[in-house]
């Protein structure tokens, strides 16, 4: 059980780098198919392809995300940056359920992530900063 909660942390985070390394790079390179949407998961990812920036930021982003978890390099930074993208995948898999069970994958692994790295947010929970 010790060894448990001694490698938990490092699994999530190298599996969570491997997950957002592998989909970043599927957004360049197309090795995956993603079938497409109908609906409104359709409507909003049309939008979203629309604007001709927003898929190659997001690959890119992920690419960068993945590569620091998998490296451990700005690991605290790269959950915050991540953040805000996971709640987003969360969000459009109430639109498109069939892919929820690995956007709460994605959650928990983060969760355990962040939780490890819980020492390095608390500078940023300070409600008065000093100058």
């Amino acid at each position: 059980m010790n060894k448990l909660i001694t490698f938990a942390p490092v699994g999530a985070r190298l599996l969570l780098g491997l997950i957002f390394t592998v989909f970043g790079l599927n957004g360049f390179l197309h090795f995956i198919p993603i079938p497409p949407a109908d609906g409104a998961a359709g409507d909003f990812m049309g939008g979203l392809a629309a604007s001709g920036y927003f898929f190659p930021l997001l690959a890119g982003t992920q690419i960068i995300i993945g590569l620091a978890l998998l490296t451990n390099l700005f690991a605290a930074l790269a959950l915050v940056v991540l953040a805000p993208i996971t709640i987003h995948i969360v969000a459009y898999h109430t639109l498109a359920p069939d892919g929820m069970g690995m956007a709460l994958l994605v959650v928990a692994l983060q969760v355990i992530v962040a939780w490890n790295l819980r020492a390095a947010y608390r500078p940023l929970l300070n409600a008065k900063v000093q100058a």
